[in-house]
């Protein structure tokens, strides 16, 4: 896949996962038949989607850093730590994307654990997005399936510098929504961009109709 500028892979994954009553980060995926088993998670299926079009994947963690760790580094990835994870979501973005500039790159692909990796495909119509506009005053590609916003994100050095100018209480949504003229909307045919799983319920319903 094609590189976008020093583009960065940010997953945040520091939430409690009240709801789940267990780590969505290690809930397993892709789904398989009963009985047979699966290698993988949701968090390694997303450091996975994300190392392809990106330089290097950060891991947003918060005191769940140790059960997950393993596996963040064992997709070669890099584990930063929220150190007030109870701020909220948007907290562990500020967290995440501080390490972006640290590090030197400039522009980041940001998405959530608590769902599924979107298709390859879909990853490169992002990519190929991002490209194309930045030169024309676009901050970020966010991508929409049937009118809806989802993720993964494609943020540039000035929206990424929008969000941690922002208070730790902010909503990333209302950022958004204050440079809308910024951002670059791209409908996609991948119903994955807008799911997300909260309880076992909706992990359940996912993973059947992902094996159906």
């Amino acid at each position: 896949m094609s590189r976008a500028l020093s583009l960065c892979g940010v997953i945040l994954a520091a939430g409690d996962s009240l709801r789940m009553g267990t780590d969505k980060a290690l809930l397993p995926w892709p789904p398989s038949a009963e009985g047979a088993g699966t290698a993988g998670t949701f968090l390694s299926s997303a450091i996975e989607s994300l190392s392809r079009p990106t330089d290097l994947v950060i891991v947003v963690a918060g005191k769940n850093a140790s059960s997950i760790a393993p596996t963040v580094y064992a997709a070669g990835a890099s584990l930063v730590i929220n150190p007030a994870p109870e701020r909220g979501q948007f907290s562990s973005l500020q967290v995440g994307l501080q390490d972006v500039l640290n590090r030197g790159r400039d522009a980041a692909m940001v998405t959530l654990v608590d769902r599924p990796p979107v298709t390859p495909a879909t990853i490169q119509t992002l990519c190929d997005a991002f490209a194309a506009v930045v030169a024309h005053w676009k901050w970020a590609v966010i991508p929409q399936y049937a009118g809806k916003h989802g993720h993964p994100i494609v943020l540039g050095r000035e929206m990424i510098e929008a969000f941690l100018k922002a208070p730790p209480t902010a909503v990333a949504r209302d950022i958004e929504h204050q440079n809308a003229g910024h951002i670059e909307y791209v409908e996609v045919n991948d119903r994955l961009v807008t799911a997300n799983v909260n309880t076992p319920e909706e992990y359940a319903s996912l993973a059947a109709k992902s094996l159906s």
